[in-house]
């Protein structure tokens, strides 16, 4: 049978496209976009706080943990669905669990060939990692997040026409006078949860300090001679001051990572926001598209970057650090 051509010249697609791009340049002469407001500390999105320590302090509910609980939700229901595909007793996993078991069995053999017979201790950790953050920082692709929230005042904002069309401004402020002399914010209900540097610092310590245990477990209390080995101070003097200083070394970088590991994540999606909000103020049609894809590998691999850094760092924990008085001798 003869295939049925579209009366559609170049395709429907193109149409759909070139429609959109149009639709959104009309659209934003009503609804200007919202003037970036960029600032490092999450916002809080309550008043008073959820609960205080003694001496830590108090605790108030922002818009980065909001987006660390969903993406922790979406992990765990992603698990779940997995686990009920998997039940079903199918050879061939279909859609995302078999995509998913791609990515298991791609990160698991890589685990292996580095970290040998403590692949199975070191892969939850990897694959946790890679997982929270991939979800994580694609959650600030999804519309609505870091742009959909409250308005309140700050000393810091824009007049409120500025922010929403004039004639919302008025309902929400009453009379037009008003709303033209303060200064007024849009706080999102939900930020990218890597734009927090709690959040990268918390996954930084669970790393660093994980690697600390893993060593341990592997060689027991000879691990701590990594950072202080003093077997040759005496024999060979000269040796064993090198080796003191080069414990000292290894020590600072064990604390070193923790501050590489914080700001690389924060520093790439923080960046990514930015260039999102930046994009979408000055072209608001079409272009912030291109950004939107660029961030979408960005996302990518940084979580992978992440989980890789960590199984190495795991993976090496778990070798001796002896050969020094062979490499003397």
């Amino acid at each position: 049978m003869e295939e049925k051509k579209s009366k559609w010249r170049w395709g429907v697609n193109r149409w759909i496209l070139l429609a959109c791009i149009l639709l959104g340049i009309a659209g934003a002469n009503y609804f200007p976009p919202i003037q970036p407001h960029i600032q490092v500390a999450p916002e809080n999105l309550t008043h008073e706080p959820l609960f205080t320590l003694p001496v830590i302090g108090s605790f108030y509910l922002t818009n980065t943990l909001v987006a660390i609980v969903l993406a922790d939700i979406l992990v765990l229901l992603l698990g779940w669905k997995i686990k009920k595909d998997l039940e079903k007793g199918d050879l061939i996993p279909k859609g995302i669990t078999g995509a998913i078991e791609t990515i298991f069995e791609y990160i698991y053999n890589m685990t292996e060939s580095t970290a040998g017979k403590w692949a199975g201790t070191i892969f939850p950790y990897f694959m946790t990692i890679f997982l929270v953050v991939l979800v994580a920082n694609w959650m600030e692709l999804i519309p609505g997040v870091d742009s959909i929230g409250v308005i309140e005042e700050s000393e810091h904002g824009y007049p409120l026409l500025t922010l929403i069309p004039g004639v919302l401004a008025a309902l929400v402020k009453g009379s037009g006078e008003a709303v033209h002399e303060g200064g007024y914010l849009i706080t999102p209900y939900v930020r990218a949860a890597a734009t927090d540097l709690n959040f990268t610092a918390a996954l930084a310590l669970i790393s660093v300090v994980m690697t600390q245990v893993i060593g341990v477990r592997a060689q027991g209390p000879a691990y701590f001679q990594k950072f202080i080995n003093v077997k040759t101070f005496w024999s060979r003097p000269f040796f064993g001051v090198m080796d003191f200083l080069v414990g000292l070394l290894e020590l600072i970088s064990e604390f070193s990572k923790i501050l590489s590991f914080t700001f690389r994540l924060f520093g790439n999606v923080f960046a990514g926001s930015v260039l999102l909000f930046v994009i979408g103020a000055l072209v608001p049609v079409f272009a912030q598209s291109f950004i939107v894809l660029f961030e979408f590998f960005i996302g990518m691999i940084q979580a992978l970057v992440f989980g890789m850094l960590t199984m190495i760092f795991m993976s090496m924990a778990t070798q001796g650090h002896g050969g020094h008085e062979e490499e003397h001798a």
